[in-house]
């Protein structure tokens, strides 16, 4: 916890434009590792679809699945 209160520290011993840079800087690099990880995650899913291993259906089918019923019953 020392080391944050040391970052917030520093971080308040910018200038305010400084601080406004830091600020935009950080916003931005969250934006584009969000981005990769989106990437990632869809390159996965057309790697699965490729393999022929992802899972296809309608929306009340993949709610069945995921409640472990087999007829999709519980959703009429």
């Amino acid at each position: 916890m020392m080391v944050f209160q040391q970052i917030i520290d520093s971080i308040e011993g910018l200038s305010i434009e400084d601080q406004d840079y830091l600020f935009e800087l950080i916003r931005k690099r969250r934006i584009e590792s969000r981005r990769q990880e989106i990437l990632a995650n869809s390159e996965e899913v057309m790697r699965s679809f490729k393999n022929g291993t992802a899972k296809r259906g309608s929306v009340d089918e993949l709610i069945a699945d995921l409640l472990g019923d087999d007829d999709a019953s519980c959703l009429e």
